[in-house]
């Protein structure tokens, strides 16, 4: 069973702003740093920061644009949300064209998260992507037993 406390769930609200990017990865740093994840797990914390900052981007040049941004972090793993108004889910590009920058986001989503999808919604959908909560630090751990 997945321990998850309310201080570990965030979210931003995003429709109708600009430089998505930036605020959703400035947004994550944040909660990143209040969770002990930039100190103790700083390259989990780099592979957070470009999760959120592909699954953003894609909703911006692909979905019209991103309308929150949930971050839900157990004992166990790091889900993050981006919802959109688009009903498409989101396809990897089977050979993205090398004479034009872009196309690698969902390719660099699948090698780094632990798995990801969507999820079709009344409004359009979320995409998710999960990365396993980096369990060095007591402050992540949770109550841990006690030796006797």
């Amino acid at each position: 069973m997945e321990r998850r406390s309310p201080d570990r769930i965030r979210s931003l609200r995003l429709a109708g702003t600009t430089d998505a990017v930036t605020r959703c990865r400035d947004f994550t740093r944040d909660a990143l740093v209040a969770w002990h994840w930039m100190a103790t797990a700083r390259e989990e914390s780099e592979d957070v920061l470009l999760l959120v900052s592909e699954v953003v981007a894609n909703a911006c040049l692909h979905a019209g644009g991103p309308h929150t941004l949930l971050l839900d972090c157990t004992d166990e793993r790091l889900r993050i949300e981006v919802a959109d108004s688009s009903p498409e889910p989101p396809a990897p590009r089977s050979r993205p064209d090398p004479s034009r920058p872009g196309g690698y986001g969902l390719l660099i989503v699948e090698r780094i998260a632990r798995r990801w999808g969507s999820v079709p919604t009344a409004d359009g959908k979320y995409v998710w992507a999960e990365i396993d909560t980096p369990l060095r630090s007591p402050d992540l751990r949770g109550p841990q037993p006690v030796a006797p």
